[in-house]
């Protein structure tokens, strides 16, 4: 058989072979042309999933970077993702003020000249490829700050704000940087009634000093104060902003005496300079919690990032003004966070506007949607800017 195949092709009495040699020149000049047709199209994927995680990837630098610290980072990043040896990348543009409101947007191309197997027939030794993409990253929390309302209870508490840094690991220590700290103060009041008994009742819900402080290693510097004091009365009275209203019988012995009224009075000083409580930059954070430590309470610690114990704490819906607020108050008074919820603080604190907040230091068990069951009131207001979270920054080509 092969012999025959092969005086075939060397007859030269007949014209077919000619024919057929001719024939397949251009068959597998398809064929070849279709083989480095695909290896541009997958080449051509792969370098647009390169691009793509490298433009995401220059939106986590240090704000401060320039553009061209964030070529060379886009240059690297493009070649470890998978880029073809020989492709540059281009960061076209990158720019965090033309929004106005610290939205950033950035786009880069990237080309490769790829080259040709079956295409050399043809003298076509390259092919270019090229791809393009863009991002928007949008604003988030750089600083917040936090502000005292009211604190009550017979237990002290600290409530402290931990971070933990870009580039963090599972060993690396969380970050202090704010602390509110609650000591009870007890008072009771005393008559006299008939008969010379003397009727006595503790104020029932407790209350005592606040103080908020900026944490800086081991220095903390106190930069908000806040006293209650409270009086009793067999008066009745009508609480107002900062005035709260708490009762009790008043026992001697086994005898009740008359309903005392107690009304506590907060007030709250700024250290010199301070207008606006404990301002926090916390732009250089990846992840945020809030902690209550209760050392006396049932529940210790409460943590924000613990879905056991985050549903004690209360997040109000923001507002910008206190006109805003008064228009509907009970959209935006705190609600008991949902059971067995991560709160991420980067997204409980609003951006521009005063959120309220609380928390329940233990004492009773939730679900509590009463937020006047709480314990520690205060509020905190964000403010966002350009910045380096990943979760920010979304593909727009």
């Amino acid at each position: 058989m092969r012999g025959l195949a092969g005086r075939f092709i060397e007859s030269r009495s007949g014209s077919f072979a000619p024919i057929l040699i001719l024939t397949m020149i251009p068959l597998v000049t398809a064929i070849g042309f279709s083989v480095d047709y695909t290896s541009a199209v997958q080449t051509r994927s792969d370098m647009q999933a390169a691009l793509d995680a490298a433009i995401l990837s220059i939106t986590t630098m240090d704000t401060a970077s320039t553009l061209p610290q964030r070529q060379v980072a886009l240059q690297n990043s493009f070649a470890a993702n998978g880029a073809p040896v020989g492709a540059a990348a281009t960061l076209n543009s990158f720019d965090s003020t033309t929004a106005g409101d610290g939205t950033a947007v950035a786009q880069a191309s990237a080309s490769y000249a790829m080259p040709t197997v079956f295409m050399q027939i043809a003298r076509i030794t390259t092919v270019p490829v090229a791809v393009t993409s863009s991002v928007r990253k949008t604003p988030a929390l750089v600083a917040a700050t936090f502000n005292v309302d009211h604190v009550s209870g017979y237990w002290n508490k600290t409530m402290t704000l931990y971070g933990l840094p870009f580039g963090s690991t599972s060993t690396t220590p969380a970050t202090a940087m704010m602390k509110a700290n609650y000591t009870y103060k007890p008072y009771s009041y005393s008559y006299t009634g008939g008969g010379g008994k003397t009727y006595t009742a503790g104020e029932p819900k407790g209350y005592g000093t606040t103080t908020i402080s900026t944490v800086s290693g081991t220095t903390e510097t106190v930069v908000q104060s806040q006293v209650c004091t409270t009086v009793g009365s067999t008066t009745d009275f009508t609480p107002t902003a900062g005035v709260y209203r708490s009762t009790a019988v008043a026992k001697s012995g086994k005898t009740n005496g008359s309903t005392i009224y107690f009304k506590t009075t907060c007030a709250t000083t700024n250290s010199d300079g301070n207008s606006s409580g404990a301002e926090i930059n916390v732009s250089t954070m990846d992840h945020l919690y809030l902690q209550m430590d209760v050392p006396s309470g049932p529940v210790n610690p409460l943590r924000s990032d613990y879905a056991d114990t985050s549903n004690r704490l209360y997040l109000g819906a923001g507002y910008s003004t206190a006109a805003q607020k008064a228009l509907d108050p009970s959209k935006y008074l705190p609600v008991e966070v949902d059971s067995n919820t991560d709160v991420d603080i980067f997204k409980a604190v609003p951006c521009g506007e005063t959120s309220d907040q609380a928390w329940e230091d233990g004492g009773n068990n939730p679900p509590l949607p009463d937020v006047t069951n709480a314990d520690f009131f205060y509020s905190v207001m964000g403010r966002c800017a350009f910045n380096r979270r990943p979760s920010d920054s979304l593909l727009t080509q």
